[in-house]
């Protein structure tokens, strides 16, 4: 028996009936012998962990574009959070820590830079729109490896792509990543803009720390505990009622005084009118694209705008900026 069949095994005999067990995934689009050492999840996690998108989420912004400072979050860091409270979920509820983690990992590499402000230019100005979460996807199924994607399970692009408010996950560990995304910027935002002063603590309605707690770690304790005793022996993740509520005010308290109205925030409207201007410049000249996204359209048959789009939704915050400063800045010359 190999070490994969004994951890297949154990998952059979210790997680929950409403845990997705890595014997019986759906598979793959493209079929792939076994590994000696690894279920299929912990392989998609590997996978995510180790691509290029993955690593470029270090140079994302998550809330607050280009703050000074080394501890404010970025979209790596934002991820690495939403997986630990994800995993600590899962494994509270006996469901598969892999599967979660792989999930967790993987669901915001399709957001573009500078945060929400890129992904609302590129869904006004693409013909089709765009998401975030559909991006995630296309991500791990086509856009690594040149084209060939990272061939991952079924399970792990269903959590991935319904992440979201609006998504419904088809399995229970999608569902913790879902609620975990929430708990976690939801509580890392305010921890950022503490940090940057927008708010004190004692700003925070009190009908909101008198439920969730005085403090990011009482919050985060709170929320996450409440998850867990709401979906004990049920094929569902959900919080309390009155809890949920709660947070969905806080959430809507944010909206109002950071996600819209904050200093910080006003940077937004020249981030979207950078992507907005690097979005029509490579329509008009496609051919200065790098040679792998060229080689989408020229070997793979991908639509120009479609191809355009991906180039703008990969980059990182500084190779934007970079990229349109080479474009569109003057530079200094000098005659000898």
């Amino acid at each position: 028996m190999t070490i994969r069949e004994q951890l297949e095994a154990t998952e059979e005999k210790i997680l929950s009936p409403f845990a997705s067990l890595s014997s019986r995934s759906a598979g793959r689009d493209r079929e792939e012998p076994q590994d000696f050492l690894r279920p299929v999840y912990q392989r998609d996690r590997d996978r995510i962990l180790h691509c290029k998108t993955f690593r470029r989420l270090k140079h994302k912004t998550q809330v607050f574009l280009a703050p000074e400072g080394d501890h404010y979050r970025t979209r790596l860091t934002h991820t690495l959070e939403v997986s630990q409270i994800a995993r600590t979920i899962s494994k509270s509820l006996r469901l598969n820590e892999d599967l979660t983690e792989a999930v967790a990992l993987g669901h915001d590499l399709g957001h573009t830079p500078f945060g929400h402000a890129g992904e609302r230019v590129l869904n006004r100005i693409r013909t089709e729109g765009f998401r975030h979460a559909e991006q995630s996807v296309r991500a791990v199924e086509f856009l690594e490896k040149n084209g060939r994607g990272l061939n991952l399970t079924k399970e792990v692009r269903d959590g991935i792509l319904n992440h979201g408010t609006s998504g419904h996950p088809s399995i229970m560990e999608g569902k913790v990543v879902r609620i975990s995304d929430k708990i976690a910027y939801i509580n890392h935002d305010i921890d950022d803009s503490l940090r940057a002063g927008i708010f004190r603590e004692e700003d925070i309605p009190a009908c909101f720390t008198e439920v969730l707690g005085h403090s990011v770690r009482e919050r985060l304790n709170t929320m996450i505990n409440d998850a867990i005793r709401n979906s004990l022996g049920i094929p569902d993740i959900r919080l309390s009622e009155g809890m949920f509520e709660t947070m969905m005010g806080l959430r809507r308290w944010m909206f109002e005084n950071v996600y819209q109205n904050s200093a910080p925030k006003e940077e937004e409207g020249k981030a979207e009118q950078m992507i907005a201007q690097l979005y029509e410049y490579y329509l008009r000249r496609p051919e200065e694209m790098p040679e792998e996204y060229q080689s989408f359209m020229r070997d793979l048959g991908q639509p120009m705008e479609r191809t355009v789009c991906d180039f703008i939704a990969g980059m990182s915050d500084q190779y934007a900026i970079k990229t349109y400063e080479d474009k569109f800045i003057p530079k200094a010359w000098t005659v000898f």
